[in-house]
Parts: C-alpha cells; structure tokens; sequence
C-alpha cells in the first residue's frame, strides 16, 4: 500500500547512509534443533495437547519455576481469536520460503502483522488488537486508545503506553532517525500532539480532521510505531545513553543512529529486527536464529491472546523460513509437500499445472488469492530524469500514448499469464468503489498505427539507418527499463515482449534485469529511465495514492515532484498544474472525515491522472492462489494480497491436525 517501486525499503533511513543491512552479523544466534523431517524441510511432527491452557513447553517451564505462570503472563483482557476452523492443538513447525534474504512482504505480514487496530480477512473492517478499545472526538481530530491491562512484551516486560510515547516522540520526531514525520501522523503536514493519558491510553490530537487516521493504522505503513521496546532501545538512544556514540563506534557504527537502527529500531519492515533475537517483540513467534538461508522464530510465552477456551495463543511451536532464490527449487520443494503459504511471488500461473499435479502425492491444497492490485506489470517512467533531454522525451505525453498503443495486451495475457487478465491501465479496481473506466481502458488497443501517429506527434519523425526514431539532438529515442528480480518472475518475460513491441514503432526500449537492492538504490537517487512494478494501489486507492499522483519522494515516476509535496516544498521540484491540483485534493481527503465526501474528492484526482497519464500499465491480475498443505488447519480458504497477507486471517491459530 505504497508508492511505485519502493516496498518495503524506508527512503528516509537510505538518507542516513544505511543503504543495507544484510550485512549485519548478531552474536548469539545459533540454531536450534530440528528433527531431520525438518531440517529438510518437511512436514511437522504429531502435535501434542494434553489439555492444559498453555502449551507444554510453557507448562514445563512453568513448574519448573523459570516462567511465571500463565494468568501473570497474559493480559487481563486478551484478544480472543475465534478460529478460522475449529478449536487447535499445540505444536509444530509452519515452513514456508522467502526468494531474498532482504525484508519481505511476506515475512512481515506472516509474524509481524499485530498493529493498533487491524483489518479483517477480507480488509474490510477495522477492529481492535493491541488495543481493547478507542474513541474518535472532534469530528475526527481526536483519537484516544486504550491498551490492554497487563500486556507483556516477549522478555516479560510490561508493554505500556510509555512504549508507544518512546517510539513517537524519541524515535518518530526524531530528525536524525526520522527527517520526515510519517504521514499518518501528520494529515497536514503538520505532526500530531500526542500524549500519555495514563499507563494505558495515549491520545493523538491533530489540527484537522484526520479520516483516513484507523484505516492506515491498521496497514503496515505505521508498523514501527506500535512495535519498539523502550526499555531495550533506550540504551542504544542519545536522548537516553550519553556514551551511546561511543558504543556505536567501538560497535563498527558511524554513531548511535546507524546501531540503533541496526538493532532494530527500524521496526520490522527492516531486515534487523530479523537478525537480533535479544530485540523483544509482541509476535506470536520471536526470533531464535538467522543466517543467509533461514530465519528460525519459536513461541513467544507472552503472546497475549487466546481462542475461545482461554488457551494461549500460537498453537505452532515455531515457523521456519527457508530463503530460497530459484523458482525451480521452490517449485520441486513445493510439489514434495514441504511448506505452506510460501512468498506469493513463487507460486505463478505456469507452474500451477505443476503444483496442481502434484497436490495428491504431496498432500496440499490450493487457497484462493483475491487480488487488490490494480495491474500485473507497470511501466513506470521517469518524469523527472536528470538528463534535460531524456525528461523532454519522457514527460511527453504523446510519447507515452504512443508507447501504450504498441503494446500488445492480449498476446501478453495469453502468452505469459496463460489467458488470465484484461487490458488494463492504472484505474483502481472495479470493487474498490472508486473504479475509472475512462482512465482503466484509454489507450489500451494495440493499435500500431495509432502508436505511429502519437510517436511523430511527440516530435520524433526522424529514423536512423536501424529504423529507430531520433530525438531532436540527434539520439536515438532509447531508454533503459530496469526489472527488479526475486519480486515477480512474470517481469522479465513481459519487458522483453514490450521491447519488442516498442521496436516495431522505433522506439529502443532496453531491459535490464538486476538486484532489486541496487534498483531501489537507483531509483532514490533518481538515476533511472524506466522500471517496472505491479500495482497494488487496487482495492484501497486511498492507503496507496502514489499510484495515482506523486505523493512523496518514493514516487518512481517523479521522485522530485513527490520529493517537494512530501518535504512541503522544501527539498524537491515544484510540479506542474496537474499533479499540484491532486496535491491539493490530497490534502483535502486527508483531513475530511465523511467517506463520501473523501470518495468525491478522489475521483476528481483520478481524472486528472487520466488526462496526466503518469504510468502504462498493462494487465488487471486476477485472483492467484497458494499452497497449503493439507495437515495444517484453520488456513482461510481465501484471503486479500493487499497490505499484509496472511496476517489477517490470525496466523497464531493455524495449527497441525492431530494424526
């Protein structure tokens, strides 16, 4: 639910010179032992449940006097899940597979996924989670929270409303970690007064109405805020440690920021809150051991929920991420029947004649994936190009009319996606409430005459001795398109049809497939020509408006020109009209609080990125699927791929059927 291109990476941090953190080495982390079914990957042994309320791991721990007893770990009033099935038993291994050893969607929303307040299965409704309760006043100005009584982080330590006081005022306000306040907590651009109300509420009082505040909470664009442990964070914080730079350097870092960041202040969208298994956390599962190949999480004892009957939450023991980098392997992993719910990018429409064949002899089944994305594959060019002469070319509008109209849609869809999808442009979906026929389907016919015309309308008439057009300098009207690789393994395939394509008309457009690291890197120092994404701005248009204008400095199609909305105009370029008038309208849905009114509002936005027409894209996805193999229960038999899949069909109640 972002911007083009830039999931899951946080620009702000890159700023600050922390480029990567894959490198990281965190003492302490060996693995724990696994049965050899396990360590190769297969399926989980028999659980046990022998009745108790706690799992017997706990129980055990328990009587042996080295974990307090089950009532003093769980809050007074624990979220009940209601399970998706039926009522589970303890034990267990989920293994799943990540392509990269990179944060990915996959493992946030898999572990992570605990906000304020949350979305449902299907991310229709908002409801409660780390907070029991909360109240809006002021006509949407004022939100207050309650916490949960008693609600322990997984060291054992209380998780009070001083945690989330430390995360926004020493972590959130604070410019060296933060340049930029986090848009949910500033509608306006102005940040929001928050204040600790008692040990268990806090209050964020904003200088609008701020109607979109529940809805972005409940995503995974405000993750950090909710998730950072005071009392073991402080110690690497200047405000808090007065030889915190100091330790940082003796620790190989430039200062506090960089360790502190590197131990996982970052939340979890970084690859460090993975890597340190000291860091506490309020996951069902907190971390035991990382490597290049794995990362091992087990049970946390304070999890703070239950089912129906009281019993503490997760039933599974520990889940068990293996990185795997070849489709291949995945593919063949998959069909044996050794994991569940794996990275959505692994399990495509051509190998689903495969996994489909395999599903008898390896025991698993497919679920149903609805799509809340708006496209397959984007086109996303830069407006803002360094190169005066490449951004002339480039912010023609005819120039990408004409590219538009080259493509061949309906041979991609029946080539590469195996006839599923429709022509489609970058219009929100139908369901979504806030569908644009006018912007979904204009230029989407392949129509080469009609690219012709618009490529010489855009100035480019002259052809050099190979047939390809030329600029007025007297270049040839080239781009390079840059394709991200462990995200979807379709990307390639459909930019070397679109190259093809371009070259009927003229056009030299040259696809380059690299590390999405190195990719990402280039795009925020806005060194690209053109790279490809999908579309996930779909179903809630609102909660990913980068699609649709540039809304900050992660903008792929126009860094700059989001760069100046997102910093007020202080960093940046100022836009033109268009993308100033949505800006505009922007600010206004922020801070409406009728949702008719913020509907009206944003459907005059999408007309003008209609008549803009910053993106190309290609194909609407069509629902996709996983695999879950056939033992393990209360797995939804469908789910939404938006902001955080699986995390809202409560992954800490899957469990293994008794054999």
């Amino acid at each position: 639910m972002g911007s083009p291109i830039l999931r899951p990476s946080r620009r702000d941090l890159l700023r600050l010179g922390v480029t990567s953190v894959a490198a990281l080495t965190v003492a302490g982390c060996d693995a724990f032992s696994l049965n050899p079914s396990e360590e190769a990957g297969g399926k989980s042994p028999k659980p046990v449940d022998v009745g108790l309320k706690e799992a017997p791991a706990l129980a055990g721990q328990v009587k042996a006097g080295t974990l307090p007893a089950r009532a003093q770990r769980l809050p007074k009033n624990p979220l009940v899940v209601q399970p998706t099935e039926e009522m589970g038993v303890y034990g267990g291994t989920w293994n799943t597979i990540l392509t990269s050893v990179d944060a990915d969607p996959h493992l946030t929303g898999s572990l992570s996924y605990e906000p304020l307040v949350r979305w449902d299965v299907n991310q229709t409704k908002v409801s409660a989670n780390i907070v029991e309760s909360w109240e809006v006043t002021q006509e949407g100005r004022v939100y207050t929270f309650v916490l949960r009584e008693g609600m322990k982080w997984s060291d054992g330590k209380p998780y009070t409303a001083d945690d989330l006081v430390f995360s926004y005022e020493d972590v959130l306000s604070n410019k060296d970690l933060y340049p930029l306040m986090p848009q949910e907590f500033a509608p306006d651009g102005r940040p929001a007064k928050f204040e600790k109300v008692d040990a268990r509420t806090v209050r964020f009082t904003f200088p609008v109405p701020h109607g979109l505040f529940l809805e972005q909470l409940a995503s995974t664009g405000a993750a950090t805020f909710h998730c950072l442990p005071r009392h073991y964070l402080e110690q690497f914080h200047g405000k808090y440690n007065a030889n915190a730079d100091r330790q940082a350097k003796d620790a190989g870092f430039a200062d506090w920021t960089k360790l502190f960041l590197a131990k996982g202040g970052g939340g979890p969208d970084e690859l460090s809150a993975w890597q340190n298994p000291d860091l506490p956390c309020i996951y069902p599962w907190k971390v035991r051991s990382f490597s290049g190949t794995r990362l091992q999480v087990e049970r946390n004892p304070y999890y703070w929920k239950t089912d129906p009957e009281g019993r503490q939450l997760p039933y599974l023991d520990r889940v068990v991420f293996d990185i795997i980098t070849d489709p291949q392997v995945s593919t063949l992993k998959l069909n044996q029947g050794d994991y569940s719910l794996v990275t959505p990018g692994l399990v495509t429409l051509q190998s689903k004649p495969v996994l489909a064949r395999g599903r008898n002899q390896g025991h698993y089944h497919f679920i149903d994936i609805g799509s809340s994305r708006m496209n397959d594959a984007t086109f996303i060019f830069n407006l803002n190009h360094k190169n005066p002469a490449m951004r002339q070319m480039l912010q023609n509008k005819d120039f990408r009319i004409g590219l538009s109209y080259a493509l061949n849609r309906q041979e991609i869809i029946k080539v590469v996606l195996l006839g599923q999808g429709e022509p489609w442009q970058t219009s929100p979906r139908r369901e979504s409430g806030l569908f644009l026929e006018e912007l979904a389907k204009q230029y989407t016919e392949h129509d080469v005459a009609k690219a012709n015309q618009h490529l010489d309308a855009a100035g480019f008439r002259q052809r050099d001795g190979d047939g390809f057009r030329l600029r007025a300098d007297g270049e040839r009207v080239a781009f390079t398109l840059e394709v991200r690789t462990n995200f979807n393994p379709l990307w390639a395939d459909i930019a070397q049809l679109a190259s093809g394509y371009w070259k009927t008309v003229g056009v030299d457009g040259r696809v380059k497939v690299e590390d999405a690291t190195l990719l990402t890197n280039r795009v925020q120092a806005n060194e690209h020509d053109a790279v490809m994404d999908d579309g996930d701005g779909g179903a809630l248009p609102m909660l990913g408006p980068g699609w649709y204008f540039p809304n900050s400095g992660d903008t792929a199609y126009a860094v700059k020109w989001g760069e100046w909305y997102e910093t007020k105009g202080k960093s940046g370029e100022e836009p033109p009209a268009g993308p100033r008038r949505q800006m505009e309208l922007f600010d206004q849905i922020r801070i409406t609080p009728d949702r008719q009114k913020r509907e009206d509002l944003f459907m005059e936005l999408l007309r003008i990125s209609q008549q803009e027409f910053y993106l190309i894209g290609t194909v609407l996805p069509v629902a996709r699927y996983n695999v879950v193999q056939d033992d393990l229960r209360n797995v939804a038999k469908s789910m939404v791929d938006d902001c955080c899949e699986p995390g809202p069909s409560y992954p800490e109640q899957y469990f293994w059927a008794a054999k």
